[in-house]
């Protein structure tokens, strides 16, 4: 932001708040003209037609032909003739497959075997052991020299409005505001307007009331003649032409046919006779129908009676007798005297030892505890430098690369010092010659 230029375009003929966005960089590195990417030499893809007309039949249509298909007959079913024998109601899992006696088989847990030795144990790791630390003095950090150091004068606190912009006093200013020349008079207010002289009240007059008047019948008979029959009376005009296009006779006097190409191409196949059955005439039979249905000829009922009244129970008269809790149900269908099937249980097949099991498994028989033996560290020894030498801590960096101090941007300078003022431009942009250059140029005139 410093490089930018400040100040505001005074131009006489044109004036803007926007401001100038002239830079060094944009001195500097000018733009230049942007070349267009060439054009791409791929050819065009284009759907070319078929100049051969295109054959309407089908590989489906050429190759299957449409058969005759007869209706499918059906296999009678035969019929079940039943046997006197008896069903065998054996298998083949009853014969093959025998009942073997069953032997508990003993577990195959292994045994649980815990060492615990009695030696301390070392807890120095290889990393304490192996990687010792060198007696170096800690190593200062590269920095740049360069720190701020704040003046030791004390700040004046005053900024630069205070210094620039002195406080003259207060300036009389004269006011622009017109006099009041109009005087009040001492005579009371007289309360009238021009209003009330001049427009007199009148009486009102009485509000008029039209009155309908009867409607009359016309006694002059219609014409029925409307205001377009008057008017508007026909005139013999020409008659209007046709605005149909004309249209070329052609050259022969051929009939047009009424066949088209798929009439002519596309000719239907002989379809075979669709099987249709006959059926069979009706016969009306010669004897009349018996209407009579085998309830109206086995059920009657001779001595028939009328149907009692089925009254609620509140309505019933309550009766000294004892209730007989006795029904046909009860009575006809007595309870049998069964007993309980027991299930049928088989004879138990395994036999158990009467010896307590001792819980050892085949792995705590067979497999016996050993001795623990010690294996040998082939680590090769550490072969690295064991003489305590400083370290270089020069580097190229550090060596060639040698800190500068900060250039602060001339531009925000007031009078950039080395350089003289020479004028303005049009922009208001100032424009400085250096002084070198300056006493130079008054030297050679």
């Amino acid at each position: 932001r410093c490089h930018h230029c400040p100040h505001l375009p005074t131009r006489p003929y044109k004036k803007s708040e926007k401001p100038c966005m002239l830079s060094e960089y944009m001195q500097q590195y000018p733009l230049y003209p942007i070349t267009l990417p060439r054009g791409s030499f791929k050819p065009k893809e284009g759907y070319k037609m078929a100049q051969i007309p295109m054959e309407g039949i089908s590989t489906t249509k050429r190759d299957y032909i449409a058969h005759e298909v007869l209706p499918q007959k059906l296999k009678p079913p035969e019929k079940h003739v039943k046997t006197n024998e008896s069903m065998d109601l054996t298998s083949t899992y009853k014969q093959d497959y025998n009942s073997y006696l069953v032997s508990q088989v003993p577990p195959c847990l292994p045994r649980v075997t815990r060492h615990i030795p009695s030696a301390n144990m070392d807890t120095r790791t290889t990393y304490e052991d192996d990687y010792v630390l060198w007696n170096e003095p800690k190593t200062e950090l590269i920095r740049r020299n360069d720190r701020f150091h704040p003046s030791e004068e004390k700040f004046d606190h005053r900024t630069v409005v205070q210094d620039d912009y002195l406080y003259r006093g207060p300036v009389a200013t004269q006011s622009c505001k017109p006099l009041n020349l109009v005087q009040k008079s001492k005579a009371p207010f007289d309360n009238m307007t021009n209003y009330r002289v001049n427009y007199v009240p009148h009486p009102l007059e009485k509000h008029y009331v039209h009155k309908y008047e009867k409607y009359k019948v016309n006694e002059v008979p219609f014409d029925s003649l409307t205001t377009h029959k008057v008017s508007y009376k026909g005139l013999a005009g020409q008659p209007a032409k046709p605005a149909k296009p004309y249209q070329l006779k052609l050259l022969h006097d051929l009939p047009f046919s009424s066949t088209t190409e798929f009439q002519e191409k596309y000719k239907a196949w002989p379809r075979p006779p669709v099987f249709t059955k006959k059926s069979g005439v009706y016969l009306p039979p010669l004897e009349k129908m018996d209407l009579h249905t085998t309830t109206q000829i086995h059920y009657k009922h001779p001595n028939g009676k009328p149907a009692k009244m089925c009254r609620s129970l509140a309505e019933l008269k309550k009766t000294t007798e004892p209730f007989s809790n006795s029904s046909i149900m009860k009575e006809d269908y007595k309870p049998w005297l069964c007993k309980r099937l027991k299930p049928i249980t088989h004879a138990p097949e395994l036999t158990f030892p009467a010896k307590p099991m001792d819980c050892l498994t085949t792995f705590q028989t067979h497999y016996v505890p050993h001795p623990l033996t010690v294996t040998k560290s082939y680590k090769p020894g550490w072969s690295g430098p064991k003489h305590h030498t400083l370290l270089d801590a020069k580097t190229i960096y550090a060596t060639s690369y040698t800190p500068k101090g900060i250039v602060k941007c001339l531009a925000s300078y007031k009078d950039p010092p080395g350089y003289v003022f020479e004028g303005t431009d049009a922009d208001g942009h100032k424009l400085y010659l250096r002084a070198s250059k300056s006493k130079h140029l008054q030297g050679g005139h």
